[in-house]
């Protein structure tokens, strides 16, 4: 059966929906997490998420609960046909008032069943139309490229328009460099080159980043990182956009910013169909 409005949730390998009041991810956001796609009882790039955040849980100096922990968590959902998102928090847990970590820590597990998001089905052919926000992303190279829990920058981005046409919104650093989406990353194709914003101040190091980059060198696309601002945003032939549950949306109109409406380009296209390619073939383990 599909899986209804209701939510499931996994609490330190409990079926409950309550977490302790003291916990510091709701008090500090002191935490992180990740949202895998889950196509037919299978998580989409599995592995790349759990060494995502294997590596956040190191820099943040939280215990990292373990493949095999939330792999067999994750088993104990019900598994129902057709897509799903699973949501993966890891919180420090308790430890008192303050900042200072507990010197013991216990971290929290919640594992979250969440039904696949409305987003219309032709956004990934016809693609989609995004806006510049005001809200800029603060420089911490500290936390840059791990998904933790604090997410009020986006929130606020997010919070900038109501418009449904306008399916996301785009994100600079405070030095007026392109930096994200507010929940995705951004690639931009110009003469033949495929180019994603660094991320070594700002932003999330998405998975399916990771793997666009990598499919690009596998289809022999050169691809590099680096600092692009808004006149490369305009001047660029083919924008899209990436995160685990959109996969790749084509980007065809940039509200205020651009001269026109865009058309999905054969680069895009390419890289769209390589990873759909991939997402046929097992992905958990």
């Amino acid at each position: 059966m599909p899986l209804t409005a209701a939510l499931m949730f996994l609490i330190n390998g409990e079926h409950r929906d309550s977490l302790p009041a003291g916990d510091r991810g709701l008090h500090y956001g002191d935490g992180l997490f990740e949202t895998v796609a889950v196509i037919d009882g299978r998580p989409q790039h599995w592995q790349a998420h759990l060494r995502r955040m294997e590596d956040g849980c190191v820099r943040l100096k939280i215990p990292f609960p373990g493949a095999a922990m939330l792999e067999d968590e994750f088993g104990r959902l019900p598994s129902p046909a057709g897509r799903w998102v699973l949501k993966i928090i890891v919180t420090r847990g308790g430890g008192g008032r303050g900042y200072r970590p507990p010197p013991v820590v216990q971290p929290a597990r919640l594992l979250c069943q969440y039904p696949w998001p409305d987003y219309p089905d032709d956004r990934a052919v016809q693609g989609v139309r995004v806006r510049l926000c005001t809200t800029r992303l603060g420089s911490n190279p500290l936390l840059a490229g791990i998904k933790h829990l604090n997410r009020l920058e986006q929130v606020m981005a997010r919070s900038e328009w109501n418009d449904p046409a306008i399916a996301e919104g785009l994100m600079l650093g405070l030095d007026g460099n392109l930096v994200s989406g507010t929940m995705s990353n951004l690639f931009l194709v110009s003469q033949g080159r495929v180019r994603t914003p660094g991320l070594s101040q700002a932003g999330v190091a998405g998975v399916m980043r990771d793997q666009v980059i990598e499919a690009c060198r596998r289809l022999n696309l050169p691809v590099e990182t680096g600092a692009f601002g808004v006149k490369e945003l305009q001047r660029a032939e083919e924008i899209f956009l990436t995160n685990s549950l959109i996969g790749i949306w084509p980007v065809i109109e940039i509200a205020g910013a651009s001269g026109g409406e865009m058309q999905p380009g054969p680069i895009t296209r390419t890289l769209r169909t390589h990873m759909l390619e991939l997402e046929a073939l097992p992905q958990h383990g």
